[in-house]
């Protein structure tokens, strides 16, 4: 699996990146690449995974040894009583020991400690996974929120074309003073849409602040096309963050039990000492070995091994039950994205055109005479919430994309 090994050394450089320097659109590409390189979540990540990575050195070593001081063997009654020379086997010592866990528990250990680093290195690549997801998603609907708002700014300018030949109809006498509140009523409708597609642009645009860490985050450019192949998104289900993540937790549950069945073999100690006395009697030197005795397995290791047993058993369904779901949902989305897809098309090919020709029929009606400006106008709000709509259902498509693309895929888009 892949880490981000150079995020840390990219610290000084990141801090000197001037404003000017963010405040430049940034192209879908470059909005993912800078939200992965300044997401503080990512950087969380690393220092998680770097810190696993420590802790790894010292899993299945030797314990630090014990040094023991002491007094051995003082009076505390009779003629020699409180005195450290009165009996020849007062002596002060000074040892040390040294533990020797089982081979089978130190290899327990150093198991666990990969098992902990790969479970650490999955959530940094779930993060990061996330990260671009939503930094993504977050680009794409600012990109479409802001062209439908430039799409209501092209039905402007067409009414106040309108609005100038009612003025000149008016002026003339040719039409109703009635008709000059038409062309402002449709207007505040489209100021209505035109404000919820604003707030749509402030949203997406907070996202993008968020992951990318521009104060003033806008885009460039055009959305990436995204090939959807279902048969290598399945192929590469194994290669996901998440399961790789419930990999690595079946390896530490296995760890786990190999801990647990290593308690029934003996860990021992060797220890020396060495007993300082009174000259007249001479020093001494100790020497001594211990060893555990697991005897009483059925009820204190035994029970230790069915538990982690059934933890690993668990960790394995879990990892089954989560592909599953993972298959589920991307059969879901294909499903989605392929329903959205048509529906560009069908805006595209049929909606948008047939509402174009109309407004221009009834447009063209109107300056013949022939329909009231009331209907004309409401054929053209119906070709601006037609092209509106239009853009819409293609954000749609693409957003299933990415989500597709980021989410399905073991390695980035």
């Amino acid at each position: 699996m892949q880490t981000i090994h150079y995020l840390p050394l990219l610290a000084p450089f990141l801090a000197a990146v001037s404003g000017a320097a963010l405040a430049e659109p940034l192209s879908f590409e470059a909005a993912i690449e800078r939200a992965t390189r300044d997401a503080p979540s990512i950087r969380a990540g690393v220092s998680g995974v770097e810190a696993s990575r420590d802790a790894a050195v010292a899993a299945g070593r030797l314990p630090d040894p014990s040094l023991n001081l002491g007094i051995d063997n003082f009076p505390v009654s009779g003629p020699p009583a409180y005195s450290f020379t009165a009996d020849s086997m007062t002596m002060t010592r000074i040892g040390i020991e040294q533990p020797f866990p089982n081979p089978a528990k130190r290899s327990a250990q150093r198991t666990r400690a990969i098992a902990d680093i790969g479970m650490a290195e999955a959530e940094l690549a779930i993060e990061a996974q996330n990260v671009r997801l939503a930094t993504a998603l977050a680009w794409i609907d600012l990109h479409y929120a802001k062209r439908q708002l430039a799409q209501l700014k092209q039905l402007d300018e067409a009414l106040n074309d309108l609005q100038s030949t009612v003025s000149a109809r008016l002026a003339s006498g040719s039409a109703r003073p009635a008709l000059a509140l038409e062309p402002e009523q449709l207007r505040a409708a489209v100021n209505d849409r035109r404000s919820e597609l604003a707030a749509e642009v402030s949203r997406a645009r907070a996202q993008l602040i968020r992951f990318t860490g521009d104060p003033t985050a806008d885009v460039m450019g055009d959305p990436p096309v995204f090939a959807i192949d279902r048969n290598a998104l399945t192929k590469d289900i194994s290669l996901l963050p998440r399961l790789k993540a419930l990999d690595a937790g079946i390896t530490g549950a296995e760890a786990d039990t190999g801990l647990a069945r290593a308690d029934k073999h003996p860990d021992w100690r060797i220890g020396a000492s060495y007993g300082r006395r009174d000259p007249a009697f001479g020093d001494m030197v100790s020497v001594g070995v211990s060893i555990d005795l697991p005897l009483f397995a059925k009820r204190r290791q035994n029970p230790r091994i069915a538990a982690s047993l059934l933890g690993e058993t668990r960790a394995h369904l879990t990892r089954v039950a989560a592909e599953r779901e993972i298959l589920a949902s991307l059969e879901t989305d294909l499903a989605t994205h392929a329903m959205h897809v048509e529906l560009v098309a069908n805006a595209q090919k049929v909606l948008v055109p047939l509402a174009k020709r109309r407004a221009e029929l009834d447009l063209a009606s109107y300056a013949a005479g022939r329909l009231d400006l009331g209907s004309a106008l409401l054929s053209s709000l119906a070709l601006a919430e037609a092209e509106v709509d239009a853009l819409a259902r293609e954000a749609d498509a693409a957003r299933d994309a990415v989500r597709i693309s980021y989410t399905y895929r073991g390695v980035k888009p």
